[in-house]
């Protein structure tokens, strides 16, 4: 059995769009972030901290195995699930594509997100630097202007078809925005074509 622990639209949201996506049977277990650890749904309560050591989202437990990084984890479904075709098969080339831009959005375009997280609410206040915030804007509109020269003019970035790739680039966005950086229309219109899907609104209706 699959069990996701997950929070709203963090991170852990492309785990349980794919989880939906995919039709692998699942539990979904709400975690809360930045509460104290003595509440029994707490990141920082020992018995979640034995999952994820770091109190950190999302963690998959499969069969008492533990993932926590998400893009192993989209990965994971993907390979559980390849009659969804979220992790297609691949020849060389595009499958080097996938890793691409799988790396690219979590090093460059989602990096400057989580600089303004971490120095807004999630590092103790004495570490948080208040002029890293620009520099973070600056970041991810360099990655946006980096990000077009990756991506085609198709409806999706793999081999024009859905996949887990959709679901980072989406989430991402959708963070950006929520995150009020200036994210150019094309990529509001993607985040809003890909959430539009019946999956996502699954997903999101669990999380609301």
């Amino acid at each position: 059995m699959i069990k996701l622990y997950g929070f709203g639209q963090s991170r852990s949201f492309r785990a349980l769009w794919a989880l939906e996506e995919s039709g692998l049977a699942y539990e979904y277990v709400p975690v809360t972030l930045r509460t104290d650890g003595a509440e029994v749904d707490s990141a920082q309560h020992p018995n979640y901290l034995s999952l994820n050591v770091q109190g950190k989202v999302p963690s998959l437990e499969i069969n008492g195995q533990i993932i926590t990084e998400s893009v192993a984890i989209l990965n994971y479904i993907g390979r559980e699930a390849p009659k969804s075709g979220l992790l297609p098969e691949m020849d060389t080339l595009s499958l080097a594509r996938y890793d691409e831009l799988a790396a690219f959005i979590l090093a460059e375009l989602e990096q400057p997100l989580w600089s303004k997280g971490k120095h807004v609410f999630a590092l103790p206040e004495e570490q948080r630097i208040p002029q890293m915030l620009e520099t973070a804007k600056f970041e991810f509109a360099k990655a946006v202007s980096a990000l077009d020269h990756l991506l085609g003019d198709d409806d999706f970035a793999i081999n024009n078809s859905f996949t887990l790739i959709d679901i980072l680039l989406a989430q991402t966005f959708n963070w950006a925005i929520r995150f009020e950086y200036d994210v150019p229309e094309k990529y509001v219109r993607l985040k809003e074509r890909h959430y539009a899907r019946p999956a996502a609104k699954r997903a999101f209706a669990i999380v609301e």
